[in-house]
């Protein structure tokens, strides 16, 4: 199915499948693609984010189960929080989802990092999120939103047609105002064509 991501500047994505095949300004790829579905966003269209902090968040923190939050509280638990748990892989499974949905909710569409827990690995794979290598640990602090972790931000390729239809949308006026209001801006991120996170 043909469907086309526009956002509040006029900028828009060709979706089909997996793949970006056309991008532009919206009327003219309304007009080449007629029989398209229109999805008009609040904000811009970005590629999305890289996590440069895909191990410490998903294989050295635990990201409580809402229905933990009294006794855990609701921010990822680690150092000796974490060690406390004696988690078993089935928990480090769950903690793994939560946590890649709260990086979708940061417009993140990739990680950085070895995973090698394998339910971890499992939980990223299934929702394809790209998994990228890195050298050593990145510097700053490990933040959901990589625009809060003191490092600057990677941000993957402009899309473009032929690319993975992995992009994400924040409800700004233009790039200044995303980097000053921070990555919760997000309001939908889509991986390999799929609407995976949208602000309710």
């Amino acid at each position: 199915m043909l469907t086309i991501h526009a956002d509040s500047r006029g900028h828009a994505l060709v979706v089909e499948g997996e793949r970006v095949v056309g991008t532009g300004v919206l009327g003219v790829l309304a007009d080449g693609y007629p029989r398209a579905r229109v999805r008009r966003w609040p904000g811009i269209l970005t590629p999305g984010f890289v996590n440069l902090h895909g191990t410490e968040l998903l294989e050295e923190a635990y990201h409580p189960d809402p229905r933990e939050a009294g006794e855990l509280g609701t921010e990822p638990l680690s150092g000796d929080a974490l060690a406390r748990l004696a988690l078993d892989e089935v928990r480090w499974g769950g903690s793994a989802r939560r946590g890649v949905q709260r990086m979708l909710a940061h417009g993140t569409v990739a990680v950085a990092g070895a995973l090698c827990r394998p339910a971890v690995a499992d939980a990223v794979r299934r929702t394809g999120l790209d998994v990228l290598p890195r050298t050593g640990r990145p510097g700053g602090v490990p933040s959901l939103d990589p625009l809060a972790c003191g490092i600057p931000p990677q941000v993957p390729e402009p899309r473009e047609r032929g690319s993975v239809a992995s992009f994400a949308v924040f409800d700004v006026a233009d790039e200044g105002e995303l980097t000053e209001r921070g990555a919760s801006t997000c309001v939908a991120t889509v991986i390999r064509g799929r609407l995976l996170y949208r602000r309710r």
